[in-house]
């Protein structure tokens, strides 16, 4: 099982969507999420679209990256949007890639749909390619 850590800044939209896509839909796959400024609660309108998706779990939680740096991780991935935001590094020395996406917070339902499709259509199939062409992970 390969474990993947999908960071961003307040943990509350993207990085949460990006965590329940991957444990969702790739096989072999686990993901968790953190923030380096956890928000400390989930958008509602994040856990809306993931529980219209079917893929909503309660232990899906805002947490901060003290809370996930002691586990093994075989890719770290960050999914701020470079144009507003600074993303933020995973202090460890781990595989690590960038797909950015725009933040939802604080923009209508249809928004979160929009990044849903966004995550599921882009960083998916990455997160996929990047681990099965680094086996020697």
């Amino acid at each position: 099982m390969k474990k993947v850590l999908v960071m961003c800044t307040g943990n509350s939209c993207r990085s949460i969507i990006g965590e329940a896509l991957i444990n969702a839909k790739l096989d072999g796959i686990e993901a968790m999420s953190c923030g380096v400024a956890p928000s400390g609660k989930v958008n509602p309108n994040a856990k809306k679209v993931l529980e219209q998706n079917d893929i909503w779990k309660d232990e899906y939680h805002s947490k901060s990256l003290d809370e996930v740096i002691n586990e093994h991780f075989d890719l770290v991935v960050t999914v701020c949007d470079h144009a507003h935001e600074t993303c933020p590094m995973f202090p460890r020395s781990i595989p690590k890639i960038h797909v950015g996406f725009e933040d939802p917070d604080g923009k209508g339902y249809e928004a979160f749909e929009q990044t849903y499709k966004e995550i599921e259509g882009v960083l998916l199939p990455k997160v996929l390619e990047f681990l099965t062409n680094n086996r020697k992970l």
